[in-house]
């Protein structure tokens, strides 16, 4: 198999095993943010998408084509609902399509099994993949002191901190880089004074599709010490076996394993209100009926659908929130 190919992926997965293989691995999330994002959701619903489907997988779609990807992985099953249709429909137009499963039970034999999958099809083998996690994990401590930074020393703010947490999902397909530009970052902040004590907020759910949340929530006097889903990205639990790693990863599995990881991180960061995200007709939105239930905080959801300043009735939620609660 050739080396140096482009690799689209729909989420967070072992990406490991596509930087052990040689390639380039492209969050189509992140990519599609720094596009026209607009227009890339119009270009979907022209091909007939409908309008009552998430606008990542939209995206996702639209920015697959105009990507010059040599192939998709969709994670068909720990993620969305919709992303085998996705798969489908990027296969429909001449792009090579793979799976990749978290499974259904959490443990280390079926996981191991579906990782395996994964490394036969990019011709890897296991201490390949060791050998990345390795290099990757190095960036990742890097990652997890930033994000103590963020609650604790004060150094980082929400928004810096969303944005390198979330950018580990694949390193900008170039760990030398990445690593680089976080060690310069690193610096100039821990030169920094500590910012001042705000009403601090956790940051629950996807990554938003709002471009101006965390300006918003610094504007009215808070700010965000806990990304649940972005620190999530950043690997946490850095096991040595990478099969374990996977599997306390908590995002493809159930409300039970993420409140397992939320409920202790609220408490050590000392939350004091908690912002939950969730975008427009996905499944997720149910399991925010339990994150309410057992925070025990000041709870307030936004939902949003277009990647788009925050629209005002969401807006006018959120200031009103901050009054009562601040």
């Amino acid at each position: 198999m050739k080396k140096n190919k482009r690799i689209g992926f729909t989420t967070s997965f072992p990406v490991e095993v596509v930087f052990a293989a040689g390639h380039f691995p492209i969050d189509l999330n992140n990519l599609f943010l720094d596009c026209d994002s607009t227009q890339m959701i119009h270009a979907a619903e022209l091909k007939g998408f409908p309008r009552t489907v998430c606008g990542w997988i939209k995206g996702n779609y639209s920015t697959a084509l105009a990507s010059n990807l040599d192939e998709v992985i969709g994670i068909t099953q720990g993620d969305c609902s919709n992303a085998q249709s996705l798969l489908d429909m990027i296969a429909e137009e001449g792009i090579p399509v793979w799976s990749f499963s978290f499974p259904n039970r959490r443990t280390h034999e079926d996981m191991d099994r579906e990782l395996r999958r994964l490394e036969e099809h990019y011709e890897v083998d296991r201490t390949d993949t060791l050998k990345a996690k390795a290099r990757l994990d190095e960036i990742r401590r890097k990652l997890l002191v930033l994000d103590e930074w963020t609650w604790n020393q004060r150094l980082v703010t929400g928004k810096e901190n969303h944005l390198w947490l979330v950018s580990s999902s694949d390193f900008n397909g170039d760990p030398d880089r990445f690593e680089e530009e976080l060690d310069t970052f690193m610096q100039e902040a821990a030169k920094r004074d500590p910012m001042p004590a705000k009403p601090r907020c956790a940051f629950l759910g996807v990554p938003p599709i709002y471009r101006d949340m965390y300006d918003l929530v610094r504007d009215l006097g808070g700010d965000v010490g806990f990304n649940e889903v972005q620190r999530q990205f950043a690997m946490p639990h850095l096991a040595e076996d990478i099969v374990e790693q996977y599997l306390l990863y908590t995002y493809p599995y159930t409300i039970k394993e993420r409140l397992e990881d939320i409920l202790p991180q609220l408490q050590q960061r000392k939350v004091d209100l908690v912002l939950s995200y969730i975008q427009s007709f996905c499944h997720l939105q149910i399991d925010n009926i339990l994150l309410k239930k057992y925070t025990g905080l000041p709870f307030l959801t936004l939902e949003g659908d277009q990647p788009e300043p925050m629209d005002n009735r969401a807006l006018l939620r959120l200031e009103s929130f901050f009054e009562v609660h601040s």
